[in-house]
């Protein structure tokens, strides 16, 4: 085929002839994670290098800076199973230095490259491929990602086995995608796109609809799904620090009270994320004696509401110290001292959570929940001391069954005196080293003492 001018310029810089189609139409997006084989060659014919000749295929991260920007423009142009001929000029290639000593100065370089595989940008946060992209149209790259607590307006298309289970336009804020029914690996994706990007995900169920699956939409449980993501606009977030602090608190009552709708409608972890917001927007130390009694009393309500959603998630030890921040606010705060009991009491230390529950009761005598709670420490303070004791018996036992045992092998590996050589009395062991008696030859297994009449018993 003739080779054409792939360059942006159109300045002849990057010429792609293909050798062999490929198949399909999709190519690699940027940051697609590329697998190729290729041959380097100067213009006349000398081999500067070839993975072939390494036994390996050659694998980067396209148009991440992993390699010269011919093969950056060229690989992304490319279909699986293609093989093509890339001509790069110095500019798109080692440039007026080269790259001593196979790559002279000013070198234009021929690449043959087959396209084997590629994966798509792996978005995920601990890079384990569970949130892949594949880009389709790019975005206005001059503006930046959204970020978390951004208005964002998207397209989905969710697919399951090429079957589409949801289409629609959605609007909501980054991180409450929760609400509006949007899993979490299209949320977190969110944060990597341009505005009017369009992109495909692949999600695995991680990010998706977990070990539950999604009955109405017929996925099971622990699927990948792919959803079409078209991100049209966002509004930015509002950033705390370009705030005045009268501002941000007004902002923090706003989150407060999102979480509180939240709590209410169960949805305990978008209103974590919402008392956490609370707490972010009021961190800064030195505000004026009137706006911190304000600012102190909507922390204390943040970090006590934050207790209450961990013990609701079973996050118990986030619960006891949410607690803990609350009480250095408010020593003597009944909620709090309740709440860490609670989370004590989980955490199976109830002789911890018994004085927590004793101090609720010295507050506020009248506190029915916390003698309730006091009953059931105690209950179970019993119960654990009788497990040990039951635990420590038949440990005893157990001991004392091994020590047994070690007494009775000692005893059988002693040597048995009463075999072999019993009654063989020799000549030596008679008193005086007499001869045997006939009544001793008669009977070998007695030894006659006093057989010759001495005094062999006196002083016995």
């Amino acid at each position: 085929m003739v080779a054409v001018d792939i360059s942006p310029n159109q300045d002849g810089g990057v010429l792609k002839e293909i050798i062999k189609e490929g198949v399909g139409d999709e190519t690699p997006a940027p940051g697609s994670n590329v697998t190729v084989h290729y041959t380097g060659t100067l213009m006349d014919g000398t081999k500067f290098d070839s993975s072939k000749d390494h036994n390996a295929a050659f694998q980067f991260k396209l148009k991440k800076g992993d390699v010269i920007k011919a093969w950056d423009i060229g690989v992304a142009t490319m279909k699986k199973g293609e093989v093509a001929m890339l001509t790069c000029a110095p500019k798109y290639a080692y440039g007026k230095n080269g790259c001593p000593p196979k790559i002279p100065e000013n070198a234009t370089l021929k690449f043959e490259i087959e396209m084997i595989d590629w994966k798509g940008e792996d978005l995920s946060p601990d890079k384990d491929e569970s949130i892949e992209r594949y880009q389709i149209t790019p975005g206005k790259s001059h503006m930046k990602n959204p970020e978390e607590g951004a208005l964002v307006n998207v397209h989905l298309t969710g697919m399951y086995n090429d079957k589409v289970f949801e289409d629609r336009d959605v609007s909501f804020s980054l991180g409450e995608g929760e609400d509006c029914g949007v899993i979490e690996g299209v949320e977190k994706a969110l944060k990597s796109f341009k505005a009017e990007e369009k992109s495909r995900l692949k999600i695995k169920s991680k990010y998706a609809f977990k070990n539950v699956g999604k009955p109405e939409f017929d996925i099971p449980p622990n699927a990948t799904v792919e959803y079409i993501v078209e991100l049209k606009s966002f509004e930015k977030s509002v950033n705390p620090w370009c705030l005045k602090f009268e501002e941000r608190i007004e902002q923090a009552k706003i989150y407060k009270e999102k979480g509180t709708n939240y709590f209410k409608a169960n949805k305990y972890n978008l209103a974590i994320k919402m008392y956490k917001k609370v707490i972010s927007f009021l961190d800064q130390d030195k505000v004026n004696e009137e706006l911190e009694t304000e600012k102190n009393s909507l922390m204390l309500a943040a970090h006590l509401n934050l207790a209450l959603c961990y013990l609701k998630t079973d996050q118990n030890v986030e619960a006891k110290d949410e607690c803990n921040k609350a009480l250095k606010l408010s020593p003597q705060n009944e909620k709090a001292l309740f709440r860490r009991g609670q989370a004590h009491l989980a955490l199976a230390s109830p002789e911890i959570a018994l004085k927590d529950f004793q101090e609720v009761l010295k507050i506020e005598p009248t506190n029915t929940a916390a003698a309730k709670q006091i009953t059931a420490c105690n209950n179970l303070i019993k119960k654990q001391l009788a497990k040990e004791k039951k635990l420590y018996a038949n440990m005893f036992d157990k001991f004392a069954q091994e020590d047994k045992q070690k007494e009775e092998e000692k005893l059988r590996e002693q040597p048995d005196v009463m075999c072999g050589a019993l009654g063989e009395w020799g000549q030596e062991e008679r008193p005086g080293g007499r001869d045997a008696t006939a009544f001793e030859k008669e009977n070998p297994n007695i030894l006659m003492l006093n057989a010759n009449g001495t005094d062999e018993f006196q002083n016995m």
